[in-house]
């Protein structure tokens, strides 16, 4: 197995090694990155690795930050001694959140539902989305807060059809208006409810409800025509495909 660690301590990066050694996990280590800035530039210029370790806390931010500009399709172990961000890494491609300091049969079982996903050639996001649903319960928000003249004003979750992200700035699209929400595409997913929105690519966030048709596009991905699209273009990147149609089926 190909692997990447993205790790700011070169001490636990050195222990993650010889913890894989003594797993009996065969593997090739192709980088070892400390902060959000290197690994960007190193997803921009390498081929996806079979799997990758992060820490969460780097030396420039948090390694959400790499999310919000590169799309990772690669199955990721987190690595933290910070327990307050396991719901926002399983919106990714998480097969396991560890503690620090990692216990050898923690590790052992994360390496073990990696290769179980693998042989059946995908991660099942889903599955722990779902599993997150009933977890957040009645902390998933019913409103958002958006600009409206000098003010703000509550817009029901269930009004939106539709989020994207433009020159910075991210909007929201109802069925009659577009407001400006001061809240990431990423920050948003987090506090959604991904049994009825879906993040099909980095910029767009959609619902359910709004989806009218699913056409094949090349490269293997699918675009979507929603309600009220605006001149928008909504291509599901090509390693959400499987996923979202998983989704489209729930």
């Amino acid at each position: 197995m190909n692997i990447l660690i993205i790790e700011d301590e070169s001490r636990a990066a050195s222990q993650l090694q010889s913890m894989l050694k003594a797993c009996s996990f065969d593997y090739q280590l192709l980088a070892i990155i400390d902060t959000v800035e290197d690994a960007i530039l190193w997803f921009q210029k390498n081929e996806v690795p079979d799997l990758i370790f992060m820490d969460i806390q780097l030396a420039d931010g948090l390694s959400f930050e790499i999310f919000q500009k590169i799309d990772i399709e690669a199955p990721i172990i987190f690595t933290t001694a910070f327990d307050q961000y396991a719901i926002q890494a399983f919106k990714v491609n998480s097969v396991d959140y560890l503690l620090k300091p990692i216990q050898k049969d923690e590790l052992s079982s994360a390496l073990h539902k990696f290769t179980k996903s693998n042989s059946q050639t995908i991660v099942e996001p889903l599955i722990l989305k779902q599993l997150l649903s009933s977890i957040q319960g009645a902390n998933i928000r019913e409103g958002i807060l958006v600009k409206e003249g000098n003010g703000f004003v509550q817009v029901k979750i269930t009004e939106f059809l539709y989020f994207y992200s433009q020159e910075s700035i991210t909007f929201g699209i109802t069925a009659n208006k577009r407001c400006i929400i001061d809240e990431s595409i990423d920050q948003l997913f987090s506090t959604l409810d991904s049994r009825h929105f879906y993040k099909i690519n980095r910029g767009q966030l959609v619902s359910k409800k709004a989806i009218q048709k699913i056409n094949p596009y090349f490269n293997h991905r699918v675009k979507l025509l929603l309600l009220n699209s605006r001149d928008q273009e909504f291509v599901v990147s090509r390693q959400k495909t499987n996923d979202f149609k998983k989704w489209m089926n729930t």
